[in-house]
């Protein structure tokens, strides 16, 4: 079945909004494992708007499940994933003044930078993923870096979909089986929602994990936290 790792970003903006610790960041990762989630992902930037650094540190000892921290190598997010040896990073190419990741790797152009910065956690015992477009030649590229996994980037199918335009999952069934065939393994992350989410996973072949932050809190809202981590384990298992 395909793992589910809640992103608690959102959680660490609204605690950063009012200062002080509520809601409490390591509480919450705690009680989403509790309600089922397989994993917690958070994605530090460098000015620390949400997450902070101290946050993933603190996370360390909390998370019992899979530990995801995404983001851009920079050097002092390189330092702090080697501090924290998460289960897997996720490298996203954000530029600093980024809202949130609008765009994969560049597997080719980037490879030199990417192979050294793998190798690196890799070394240290840290599954490595990159986040790419469901372009072909870039999961390719992705292959020669020497990564364990690639994150397909799921905004375009994400607002498609919305649409009505159920091939918009065309490209990213063709990047998952060459993916496969490469022996890469798959994630995915970025607008899915209680809305999509089910329709993807059922197209995806070998759908290892999704990374689901900003729908999931917001559906939270009305639904309550524990009951949305139910209901997307329900769609994820019923891929059979």
């Amino acid at each position: 079945m395909t793992k589910l790792s809640v992103n608690i970003n959102k959680i660490a903006t609204l605690r950063n909004s009012r200062g002080g610790d509520v809601p409490n960041v390591v509480q919450f990762a705690k009680d989403v494992q509790r309600f089922g989630a397989e994993g917690v992902t958070i994605h530090p930037r460098p000015d620390e708007r949400h997450i902070r650094y101290q946050d993933a540190r603190d996370l360390k000892t909390e998370v019992y499940t899979e530990y995801n921290i995404e983001g851009n190598p920079v050097d002092s997010f390189v330092e702090l994933v080697l501090n924290v040896k998460p289960t897997q990073v996720t490298l996203v190419p954000d530029a600093v003044d980024a809202i949130t990741s609008n765009a994969g790797w560049d597997t080719i152009k980037h490879k030199d930078f990417l192979v050294d910065v793998i190798k690196e956690f890799r070394q240290n015992g840290i599954r490595t993923s990159i986040f790419v477009d469901p372009v072909l030649e870039q999961i390719e590229g992705a292959k020669a870096t020497g990564t364990d996994r690639i994150e397909l980037y799921t905004e375009a199918f994400a607002h498609q979909y919305s649409l009505g335009n159920e091939d918009a999952i065309k490209p990213y069934v063709n990047s998952a089986v060459l993916a496969n065939s490469l022996d890469l393994g798959v994630n995915a992350g970025h607008d899915l929602s209680l809305d999509n989410i089910e329709f993807f996973n059922k197209n995806i072949p070998d759908l290892l994990e999704v990374s689901i932050g900003h729908a999931l809190i917001a559906e939270s809202l009305y639904l309550g936290v524990e009951n949305v981590i139910q209901m997307y384990l329900h769609k994820l298992k019923s891929q059979s």
